[in-house]
């Protein structure tokens, strides 16, 4: 099928309310553009050299996101590329965006990344240590915390995800009940190709759907 028709029938299957973003690693702005085309509304980026070669072509016709491990030297592109960070997983890297936000009198909207799997390779946030780090990170005032994302265990088996899922749907409704100021519990990102369809189910409202849209990755 074409991207075309991939993006339509996702955007057919998703609950009402459920966003759609388009993971677009490795992918060039033409692939990026199709799926705009067919109405992908978010692009989630990891890297901000790749971003900024997509955005020269597709501009503002999508909201950006930033989806990789965010690097302190990137920061000041960055905020000014990407509608909202949603790996933001230490309060060293969430001090750099505000002070970089706050040279151009933007806003950034963040969301903490939770390691919900607690696996030693991944980034983010302990979910025992979120609650900390977002009382933390409230008090920037160039900064607004909008939400939870995590990447969770991958796994053949999309069932294999709902535990983490569930557990994340758990935390965010904890994060909720703090009502902290500056804190606005509203997105919570989970869920990709393999288990976009059962992650709903659990609460998220933003989904990353990358091979699902796009095909097999032609190189790493």
């Amino acid at each position: 099928m074409s991207t075309k028709q991939n993006v339509q029938q996702i955007l057919n299957e998703l609950p009402e309310g459920v966003q759609l973003m388009a993971a677009a690693k490795t992918r060039t702005p033409a692939e990026i553009l199709e799926a705009v085309d067919a109405g992908v509304q978010i692009i989630g980026e990891n890297y901000v050299q790749e971003a900024e070669r997509a955005y020269a072509i597709i501009g503002n016709r999508a909201k950006w996101h930033f989806i990789g491990h965010l690097q302190r030297n990137k920061v000041k592109k960055a905020v000014r590329l990407f509608d909202m960070i949603e790996t933001v997983d230490s309060y060293e890297i969430a001090r750099e965006i505000d002070k970089r936000c706050a040279e151009i009198g933007k806003v950034m909207p963040v969301l903490m990344e939770v390691n919900i799997g607690k696996e030693p390779q991944k980034s983010g946030v302990l979910p025992e240590n979120t609650a900390q780090l977002v009382k933390d990170i409230s008090t920037l005032s160039n900064i607004k915390v909008m939400g939870l994302m995590t990447m969770g265990p991958l796994s053949e088996n999309p069932e294999d995800s709902r535990p983490y899922f569930v557990a994340m749907k758990k935390l965010f409704a904890k994060m909720k009940e703090l009502n902290l100021p500056n804190v606005e519990m509203k997105y919570l990102s989970m869920g990709m190709t393999s288990s976009y369809q059962i992650a709903p189910e659990e609460g998220a409202n933003i989904v990353r759907i990358g091979t699902r849209i796009f095909g097999e990755r032609k190189y790493p």
